[in-house]
């Protein structure tokens, strides 16, 4: 049970990557900054407001290059999360350590961005993947000596 909601958690994100990496294709030769005003029309945000204009402003400096890189990072990071969740949810053990190594090799990366810059949601990300990290390695260790299920 607990192996199937990591695997719908991974499969969530890595869908949730996949589209954004299609967006970013969508904007390599657009104007990204007037297809971020429109988004922001769009969703009723006020372009007053501090964090949309911080966000309007960034976007208006990113370039193609910058939006290139960012489009293959998310293919490649949606890819690696498909993967670890297909296999978690057909319950392969490759995938509980690809998971393990995964996941675990992030953690550093962001115990650095909350030493950084404290958030909650940053905290809870932490402790979502030690978690998952944690449960992981407890069940390869339980399993290890059980014998594989019969292949019919």
């Amino acid at each position: 049970m607990v192996l199937r909601l990591i695997a719908l958690f991974k499969l969530l994100k890595g869908l949730l990557l996949l589209a954004v990496g299609l967006g970013i294709l969508r904007l390599l030769h657009a104007d990204v900054w007037a297809a971020a005003t429109q988004w922001a029309d769009r969703l009723n945000l006020d372009p007053q407001n501090r964090y949309v204009d911080v966000i309007l402003n960034r976007l208006s400096s990113v370039d193609q290059r910058t939006l290139a890189a960012l489009g293959i990072g998310s293919f490649v990071y949606a890819a690696l999360l498909l993967t670890e969740g297909i296999g978690l949810w057909l319950q392969r053990r490759w995938a509980e350590y690809f998971t393990i190594i995964v996941t675990g090799s992030f953690i550093p990366l962001e115990v650095y961005e909350v030493t950084r810059r404290f958030t909650g949601t940053r905290l809870a990300i932490i402790v979502v993947n030690v978690a998952i990290v944690a449960y992981l390695a407890r069940n390869l260790r339980v399993t290890r000596h059980q014998p594989a299920p019969e292949r019919a």
